[in-house]
């Protein structure tokens, strides 16, 4: 494996737990009570929010990118 494609996939898959971890919060605090979660849906939406920061990130990183003098 390349060094950028390690450094891309850490990258990638630190933004991608972030956002599930947002999506995660985010869907459980539109319950009014721990009893009322719909816990498929935040699973769901969680696991699809992973997805989308994955398939997000295939356009590209500033991450991976800084320092790269063939992208400028």
């Amino acid at each position: 494996m390349s060094k950028n494609f390690k450094k891309w996939v850490k990258a990638a898959g630190i933004r991608a737990v972030k956002t599930m971890a947002q999506a995660f919060v985010a869907m459980i605090g539109t319950s009014v009570a721990m009893s009322d979660v719909d816990w498929k849906m935040v699973v769901s939406a969680t696991v699809l929010s992973g997805i989308l920061s994955l398939a997000t990130s295939l356009a590209g990183l500033p991450e991976v990118n800084e320092g790269d003098d063939t992208n400028a």
